[in-house]
């Protein structure tokens, strides 16, 4: 009779207890710790002036539903009282549709997955795990400011138009919360989501400029203080809207003109800034590849792990004034 083969799992637990592939493991869970209390010491300070705007200002606390509770599971459990109101506010600002629990919980993941691929891939070396923990930390925290940069950027443009419209639905016989649902039905998002969420706090209670103040809370809109300022002066000076509107109308086209205009000249000096901070990076991996016994003497020294740092810091440093040369406020 032929014998029926038995799986040997010595051999499947000894892959898995390995000394390389453990280590990953414990490094990638103290990276986790480490950023996890590196992030809550920084923020605590803005978290508690966030907590006493809150108890004098209309502002939303930032409760999250039963439903979003059992979505989010634990980890909205856990970040709810500290944390998940400046969270949400962020994913809102994003429009990601995911709970702050579930927002750490994917932090999670990729502070340990980075971690490990990094430590394991790139022949066990402490200083690349560590490179990749930091890359896996603030990679989701980079993906939410570039959807939230994108949304502003979207809002902003389409602004100039919806104030337009929202002038002609006055002219003709409108009231403000009437042109606002006549501009959500006819404007593409972001501009209809975000109007179409202003009629309806409005209507389950909120009044126009509580409900103005929390659009201008996810979206956070020079130009749209400015409108929202000039719609809670006349109300309470009175006055003819339309022409107030068609004003703010004129003034935000020409500041996005000349933003596009400062934006085209500066291109030149924005990419050299980022092709000057990426470039060391490139030319050490490729470097990587080809002699790998020729770079890695820069993190097995002593000397070579402080030039390493030192040019890090100077390259971060070196983009960081570029970009404040380059960025022209309008």
């Amino acid at each position: 009779m032929n014998k029926v083969p038995v799986m040997d799992f010595s051999v499947i637990t000894s892959a898995f207890t390995s000394t390389p592939i453990l280590m990953g493991f414990v490094f990638a869970a103290s990276v986790l710790i480490l950023f996890f209390g590196l992030d809550q010491a920084i923020t605590n300070r803005q978290s508690a002036i966030e907590t006493r705007l809150d108890r004098y200002t209309a502002r939303e606390t930032g409760e999250l539903s039963s439903g979003q509770r059992k979505r989010g599971g634990r980890f909205d459990y856990l970040v709810s009282e500290k944390r998940g109101s400046a969270i949400a506010t962020e994913l809102a600002r994003a429009d990601l549709k995911i709970t702050p629990g579930e927002y750490v919980a994917l932090n999670i993941v990729t502070v340990v997955f980075c971690a490990v691929v990094l430590f394991a891939l790139l022949g066990g070396n402490f200083i690349f795990g560590l490179l990749g923990g930091i890359i896996g930390f603030y990679l989701p925290r980079f993906y939410v400011r570039f959807l939230q940069g994108r949304r502003l950027r979207a809002f902003n443009n389409q602004l100039g138009d919806t104030i337009v419209l929202m002038a002609q639905s006055l002219r003709s016989g409108y009231s403000l919360l009437q042109s606002m649902e006549t501009a959500a039905k006819e404007l593409p998002p972001p501009m209809s989501a975000e109007l179409s969420r202003v009629t309806r706090e409005v209507g389950l209670g909120l009044t126009i400029n509580e409900a103005m103040a929390n659009m201008l809370r996810r979206m956070p809109s020079d130009d749209l203080d400015l409108l929202i300022t000039a719609i809670n002066v006349q109300h309470e000076v009175g006055g003819n809207l339309a022409e107030i509107l068609d004003t703010i109308a004129h003034t935000i086209r020409e500041r996005i003109r000349i933003l596009g205009e400062i934006r085209t000249i500066t291109a030149q000096q924005r990419l050299s800034g980022i092709i000057l901070a990426v470039l060391p990076v490139i030319l050490a991996f490729i470097m990587y590849l080809l002699n790998p016994q020729y770079i890695s003497r820069m993190w097995q020294d002593v000397c070579g792990l402080l030039m390493l740092f030192t040019g890090g810091v100077m390259i971060i440093m070196g983009y960081l004034v570029i970009r404040r040369i380059t960025a022209i406020e309008v």
